[in-house]
């Protein structure tokens, strides 16, 4: 075992010396495969007073824990993983011993139910040698650990009295006295480990002293609690007195057996498994463990939740038909809403729930049986009255699970988990019921890749089977759902003459990608649209305006931008829709934006569709923040670079200092892929003037990163989205920004044409200090031509046009140019005043890697480290590899 909770915590290859990880470590093993929220973490280590840093400290120990578990990993996989809304630690059966506990404690349960009393009491045993003392000691416990350990202990405590009960079974009365006497000492209160006792001291042939026991349990129960014995000692009781032949020891059967309650017919209503039922391989584990398990001390609810379509119905349908041999009086399912879509309310629950279970029991209390069956008795109940009695009535004792499917909220079913306390019930919703008391929580996700292949292949036959490679697409574009999965399989397989290829090609636009997914009554829209009608009707139109929002995932200031609203309210808009599984945000540690947000492809697909035509004033104000924050970003970046830049007021809330300050690079880095997005969608819209803007302010972070393909494609829209709007200053800086591009990529011909164009378009405008930059950027296409000469004197007409106007930025270009020239013809001094020179005005551009690059090149030169023919850095982080031959000037 790598991990034990069954006694101290212990953990291999080392456990945290200190109490509040081990704390963190205890917590997530208790709930081991299944997400623990930060604030459950939270309420553990600290209470109801946490300190104002304490999800801050919580990282640090999760990340003290994820350094430990990462060297103990056989695979060098990490177990423990970040999961909205907290964590979840994976283990496997064998890495820890309370998973090996249950394992074995269910399988012994099924021996014993087919009355295998030998396996099921070694197999009891084994999984009592797992504990090493009381569980989960040796750490401060909290509310959740306190409950776990005292749940675990009777557990424990549960698994012994079965474990003697098999004993008992097996004629082995006489050598487990002793034993039994040492618990009743420790367990004075505990009727049933008295009632052991009491038969093995009978069957021994001490009568009298099986009736001792049983005055002093008395004494002990009247004394301590001011209760009688319960039914099933005082019977046991009489049987003694009156030396019942049926209590000997008459093989495997009698005693024990005769002291079973008669058995109600069972209630089955569950719906036919689903076909082709596929992966959930981790999740069926978690549910078996769960309902072996189940019961009003260890828990009995377990809420599964997740987005429409996932599959939580088919999960928990499974889970249902398996447990046959755990629930004999019945099992049924119940959809909690009405044919309509509308949701039950408690009454008609309650009211629905019980004409499902049929007739009572026998024994059924008086008033509650009358009114569950007698003459004259109701469960009509227009005003509910009674209902939880019969309810009460119709589940007390028996072992009956029942599957709630599609709550809507904790309200709607809290009224029956109170009236039915012995019922196991599994829960199903797109929410997370996380106000629902003792419930264990289990969120179902999308398929991996893997299974999503799987299910495709099983479901869709051979057209599937002959084109993986279309299989895999279609999965992707289905997003993994399930139910998409499952249609776009049914699809194929009901029309033989199309291939996996007809598919993906009607599935390749997202905004029609739905209308694709429909066959029969299989409707992936229709599952969508339920979710969406769910959500209020401002969350409804967040939705739809938040289909426009950046790819692959978008930060909070973005969706206020669409929104229009400031960034507090444009939270809680986020919030509700991932509450209703609308959304999806994705902690983002680490990074500037500590949470983000995105859809599900198909949910993005349903957000489109929905908004039809579009919002142009939405992606105008998005577009407008991105420029705002992208322009200050440069300025941080290269300082006076963009020439653009003229000021842009972002929407309200949205502050580029409070969101960018000082991690420029960092900005860019996280919103990359949203800022080409914004560029392709406002070339979409005809916004040109921002399309051109936004291409320009990106060039300075595409070329300190060397991001070229996108550099490319951004400028190549913001090109032509100037020469759309006829703004022939805008083409120039967009040509001046992809001759640089072409210089980098050595594609002199394509850079010399576009610095001489920008030239001349710069010129005709009057914008001397861009045109002077072109010159130096022309003169860098020459010097890597090896044409010194002519370089020589572009650099030089360069400064002077720099000098004249003041351009500490192109002066610095053109210094850095001559110091290359002087250096490339051997001329280390004058390579020397040139750097310094091109220093003090790196200096006043305020831009630190010129600064630095200057420096830099200095005491290389300085150093004799950068003679001509030698690797050169020739601007910041840009090096000329070997040195061109000299050619004709």
């Amino acid at each position: 075992m790598r991990f034990r909770v069954l006694g101290p915590i212990r953990m291999t290859p080392a456990t945290p010396s200190a109490a509040k990880p081990r704390a963190v470590l205890a917590t997530l093993l208790i709930q081991a495969n299944s997400v623990v929220s930060t604030h459950t973490l939270i309420d553990e280590l600290w209470g109801t007073e946490p300190p104002r840093t304490a999800t801050t400290t919580l990282q640090v120990y999760v990340s003290q824990l994820r350094k430990a578990l990462l060297e103990g990993a056989p695979d060098g996989r990490q177990p423990l993983l970040t999961r909205p809304p907290g964590y979840l630690l994976q283990v496997g059966t064998d890495d820890l011993d309370l998973l090996a506990f249950e394992a074995l404690r269910e399988q012994g349960r099924a021996a014993h139910a087919r009355e295998d009393h030998a396996e099921a009491s070694r197999l009891f045993k084994d999984a009592l040698d797992l504990w090493t003392g009381p569980a989960l000691s040796g750490i401060p416990h909290g509310t959740t650990l306190e409950s776990s350990a005292i749940r675990l202990d009777e557990l424990r405590a549960e698994v012994l009295e079965q474990r003697i009960a098999a004993d008992l079974r097996l004629g082995r009365h006489q050598e487990l006295i002793g034993e039994l006497r040492s618990l009743v000492h420790d367990h004075p209160l505990r009727e049933t480990v008295h009632c052991h006792l009491m038969v093995a001291l009978y069957r021994s042939g001490r009568q009298s002293d099986a009736l001792e026991v049983h005055r002093r349990a008395r004494r002990a129960l009247v004394a301590e609690l001011g209760v009688e014995p319960g039914p099933v000692m005082s019977r046991l009781q009489e049987r003694i007195l009156a030396g019942d032949p049926q209590l000997a020891w008459q093989g495997d059967s009698g005693p024990a057996r005769a002291l079973r309650p008669p058995a109600a017919a069972p209630v089955v209503r569950l719906p036919a498994p689903v076909a082709d039922f596929t992966g959930r391989a981790a999740q069926l584990a978690l549910g078996h463990r769960f309902l072996a398990a189940a019961g009003p001390e260890t828990g009995r609810v377990l809420a599964v939740s997740g987005r429409a379509g996932v599959g939580k119905t088919a999960l928990v349908g499974r889970l249902a038909h398996e447990a046959a041999g755990q629930f004999p009086d019945g099992r049924l399912l119940m959809a909690l809403r009405d044919s309509g879509g509308r949701p039950l309310d408690p009454p008609a629950v309650l009211s629905t729930l019980v004409r499902r279970l049929g007739a009572p029991p026998a024994g059924a209390p008086g008033p509650a049986r009358a009114a569950a069956g007698a003459p004259g008795g109701t469960i009509d109940g227009a005003d509910g009255a009674g209902l939880d009695e019969v309810l009460y009535a119709r589940t007390r004792g028996r072992r009956i699970l029942v599957v709630l499917d599609d709550v809507v909220s904790e309200a709607q079913v809290r009224p029956l988990l109170t009236a039915a306390p012995d019922l196991t019930v599994m829960l199903t919703g797109r929410q997370a019921l996380g106000a629902l008391e003792e419930a264990r929580h289990l969120v179902l996700d999308v398929f991996e890749p893997a299974e999503a292949l799987e299910l495709l292949t099983r479901c869709g036959g051979e057209a599937v089977r002959a084109a993986p490679r279309d299989a895999a697409e279609i999965a992707r574009l289905c997003g993994n759902l399930p139910l998409a999965l499952r249609v776009a399989a049914a699809g194929l397989a009901a029309r033989p003459h199309w291939k996996a290829a007809d598919l993906v090609a009607r599935l390749a636009d997202e905004r029609t990608r739905l209308a694709a997914l429909a066959v029969g009554d299989l409707d992936v829209r229709g599952s969508l649209l339920a979710a969406y009608r769910q959500a209020g009707v401002q969350e409804r139109l967040a939705f739809r305006l938040l289909g426009l929002a950046p790819l692959p995932d978008f930060p909070l200031w973005s969706a206020a931008a669409l929104l229009a609203c400031p960034p507090p309210e444009a939270e809680r808009y986020l919030e509700e829709l991932v509450r209703g599984r609308l959304l999806e945000a994705r902690p983002a540690p680490g990074r500037l934006t500590p949470v983000r947000y995105g859809f599900h492809p198909l949910l993005r697909s349903l957000s489109l569709e929905l908004l039809g035509a579009g919002s142009p004033g939405a992606t105008d104000r998005l577009c407008r923040a991105f420029l705002a924050l992208a322009r200050y970003a440069d300025h941080r970046l290269a300082p006076g670079r963009d020439r653009l830049a003229a000021p842009v007021e972002p929407p309200a809330g949205i502050d580029p200092h409070e969101l960018v300050g000082e991690a420029a690079l960092s900005w860019f880095q996280e919103e990359s892929a949203g800022l080409l997005e914004a560029v392709r969608r406002a070339h979409t819209d005809g916004l040109w003037e921002l399309c051109s803007g936004l291409a320009a302010a990106s060039a300075g972070y595409y070329e300190a990163g060397a991001v070229w393909d996108d550099w490319e494609l951004s400028h190549g829209l913001g090109l032509d989205a100037a020469r759309q709007a006829g703004d022939a200053r805008a083409e120039a800086v967009l040509l001046q920004s992809l001759a640089d591009l072409d210089w980098q990529r050595q594609l002199p011909t394509a850079a010399l044409d576009r610095y001489r164009l920008a030239w001349h378009l710069f010129t005709q405008a009057g914008d001397r200090v861009s045109a002077a930059r072109c010159l130096s950027g022309e003169a860098d296409v020459l010097l890597g031509q090896g044409r010194v000469p002519r370089a020589e004197r572009g650099y030089v007409r360069a400064l002077s046009g720099a000098r004249t106007t003041g351009d500490a930025r192109g002066a610095a270009h053109a210094l850095r140019g001559l110091a290359l020239v002087a250096l490339r013809e051997g001329r280390s001094e004058e390579a020397l005043a040139r750097l310094a020179e091109c220093e003090r005005w790196a200096r006043r551009t305020g831009d630190r890697r010129w600064q630095e690059y200057a420096l830099r090149t200095t005491r290389a030169v300085a150093a004799g480290a950068a003679p001509a023919g030698r690797p050169l850095e020739v601007r910041p982080g840009m090096w000329l590899l070997s040195a061109p031959e000299t050619a004709p000037a």
